[in-house]
C-alpha cells in the first residue's frame, strides 16, 4: 500500500522547541533532543527541524545541534535555517542529516539550489517555499521566516526551484500555520500540478482527515504538521504525539 509520509516540523528559537501562529505568537514547547527521543519511540517516518532566526541572524543552524539530532535519531531527518554555502551542507550532512532545507537563500540566490544538487545529488536538497496573500490578494512567495515579499509567485517559484535541481519541495502556507483547521489544499494542488518533484504540503494540519484531503486532493506526497504532533485536546495542552501504525493503515486505506 502506498502512503505518503507523515512529518512532524519542529521549530527552534534560542535552542529550544516553539510553535507559532501565522509565523507569530511562539510559543515555548519543550527541549528538542527529548522530542527526537519521543518520536523515535513512535516511529515517526522521519523529522524536519527549522531554525526559524538562523536567516535573520546571519548565521547557519547549529552544527552541534545537528550533531546531537543525528546521535539521537533513529529516523531520516532533514534540517534548515540560513544555510547559503556549499561548505555548510557538506558539515551538515557529515553530521548526520539526510536533508537540508533551503528557503530564504533559494529566493535570494536560485542558482545555489543548482551549485547545491550538483554537489550533493537533488535528493538531498529541499527547497521550502512560504506563501501568503499580499494586500491585494495577490499570492507572493516570502522570506525571512515570512517578513519580506519576493519577486516570485508560488507556481513560479517551485518550477523554478525544480529546474535549479530541488529534489523536493515543502509548500508552506503562512496564513493556515498553527490554526490547525485544515491545510490549504487548493494551494498545494496548483503547486503539485506545476511540477513533477516531490511536493510536502505545510501550515494548517490539526488530524489525520486533513492529512487524507491534502494527499488526495492536494496530490501532496508527504504531510508535514507541527502543532498537530505537539499539541493535543481543545487547550492545546503540549503533548508530543505521533499517529500508529493502525491509525495510519486506516486513514489511507
Amino acid at each position: 500500500m502506498f502512503r505518503p509520509r507523515i512529518i512532524p516540523v519542529l521549530l527552534l528559537q534560542n535552542k529550544g522547541l516553539v510553535k507559532s501562529i501565522g509565523f507569530k505568537s511562539h510559543r515555548y514547547i519543550g527541549d528538542p533532543i527529548n522530542a527526537v527521543k519521543v518520536f523515535n519511540d513512535l516511529r515517526a517516518d522521519e523529522l524536519i527541524f527549522l531554525d526559524i532566526l538562523a536567516s535573520k541572524e546571519n548565521r547557519c543552524i547549529s552544527l552541534n545541534f545537528v550533531k546531537d539530532v543525528g546521535e539521537e535519531a533513529n529516523m531520516p531527518f532533514g534540517v534548515g535555517g540560513g544555510i547559503r554555502t556549499i561548505e555548510s551542507i557538506r558539515a551538515i550532512i557529515g553530521a548526520g542529516a539526510e536533508k537540508v532545507i533551503i528557503g530564504t537563500y533559494a529566493a535570494k540566490n536560485p542558482d545555489f539550489i543548482k551549485q547545491a544538487s550538483d554537489s550533493f545529488g537533488s535528493s538531498t536538497i529541499v527547497v521550502c517555499m512560504d506563501v501568503k496573500k499580499k494586500f491585494l490578494g495577490k499570492e507572493q512567495t516570502w522570506v525571512l521566516n515570512g517578513t519580506q515579499a519576493t519577486k516570485f509567485a508560488p507556481a513560479e517559484f517551485a518550477k523554478l526551484m525544480e529546474e535549479k535541481g530541488a529534489g523536493e519541495i515543502i509548500v508552506q502556507s503562512i496564513e493556515k500555520d498553527g490554526l490547525m483547521l485544515g491545510y490549504d489544499t487548493d494551494l498545494i494542488r496548483r503547486i503539485s500540478e506545476a511540477v513533477t518533484i516531490p511536493v510536502i504540503a505545510l501550515g494548517g494540519a490539526g488530524n489525520l482527515d486533513h492529512i487524507k484531503k491534502t494527499h488526495h486532493e492536494g496530490f501532496a506526497n508527504g504531510l508535514a504538521a507541527g502543532s498537530m504532533f505537539v499539541f493535543h485536546g481543545p487547550r492545546k495542552a503540549v503533548l508530543i504525539n505521533y499517529p500508529t501504525k493502525e491509525e495510519i493503515i486506516s486513514t489511507f486505506k
